[in-house]
């Protein structure tokens, strides 16, 4: 009588035990999920997922603006107004180029989000958890930034929130875009990097300033390259662009000389976009590792607002 008692307790056990597990694959199997197709594969993602890796500053960017909260990013270079994810409860998950898989693995993420300094790991990600590609086509700045937001707005649950933000930002490049075509300026892109100086054109990963925003190309001949075109202070006189747009990388990336000390020199002086103070430095940790996000979005609007002022 007693075997049987034991017996019996020890069935119901492994019954309940078998339930609790049916229970959770049927909640897993029937829970909703958003499936997206990008350049690098296709993700299905469990929809507002909890546990979220972020290797791009961008779409960390508009997750915050989402309120979504992360689990783990790379704390590298973070740009200052994301500053916030500094703090201790937010793991740091590697470098930019470097993930420490081992670490991410241990997370158990539900999602990670990516784009183009991740590409190659793409692969090592994605055998950890669904892995999502967002990047900015530098070519189709508006367009690639709005698909990127609808897909995080799916994600979730934030479409709505999506629509309204995306139509502020496409009427609020509009009206600046206007006012730099009624001026019909022309502006130099140029990149100071801790003594070194290289620019962009058309084409480029800063093309946004030419095909949105509307600015004339000082220089069309630049040539397209990841890293810019490398240039003399001679080059700058003998262009000599209505405006000089300056992004600078090493205060990004932590260089010993400023963007500021580089442009103090007499051949830069005798510029007319020096004469009319037409030397604007842009928000560089924006425009160099956080373009394509909501709050950075805004931001580069209003650096180039700014630079038409004068």
């Amino acid at each position: 009588m007693k075997l049987t008692k034991k017996l019996t307790k020890k069935a119901a056990s492994h019954l309940l035990f078998a339930l609790v597990v049916l229970l959770a694959l049927s909640s897993l199997a029937f829970a909703e999920t958003v499936t997206v197709t990008h350049n690098l594969g296709t993700a299905t993602v469990v929809k507002n997922p909890e546990k979220v890796v972020v290797f791009d500053y961008a779409i960390l960017d508009s997750l915050d603006q989402m309120g979504v909260e992360i689990l783990g990013l790379p704390k590298s270079n973070i740009p200052e107004f994301l500053k916030k994810f500094e703090a201790p409860k937010y793991i740091n998950v590697g470098t930019l180029f470097e993930p420490n898989f081992e670490l991410i693995y241990e997370l158990e993420p539900d999602v990670i989000f990516i784009s183009g300094r991740q590409e190659t790991v793409y692969k090592e990600l994605a055998e950890i958890a669904p892995t999502v590609y967002l990047a900015i086509d530098t070519n189709d700045y508006l367009g690639s930034f709005e698909k990127n937001l609808t897909v995080l707005g799916e994600i979730f649950g934030k479409e709505e929130f999506v629509k309204a933000e995306v139509a502020k930002v496409r009427s609020s490049i509009e009206e600046v875009s206007r006012k730099v075509r009624e001026k019909g300026a022309s502006a130099l892109i140029l990149m100071a990097n801790d003594g070194s100086l290289s620019v962009y054109g058309p084409g480029s990963r800063f093309d946004i300033i030419h095909s949105e925003f509307g600015f004339k190309p000082a220089d069309p001949n630049i040539q397209v390259a990841n890293h810019g075109q490398n240039i003399s202070f001679e080059y700058l006189l003998k262009i000599n662009p209505e405006y000089i747009l300056v992004i600078d990388r090493g205060a990004t990336v932590g260089g010993s000389i400023s963007a500021q000390q580089v442009m103090d020199n007499v051949l830069v002086r005798s510029t007319d976009a020096y004469k009319k103070n037409r030397i604007i430095y842009l928000t560089s940790q924006v425009w160099y590792v956080a373009s394509g996000g909501l709050e950075g979005t805004k931001t580069m609007i209003e650096d180039i607002e700014k630079a038409i002022e004068n």
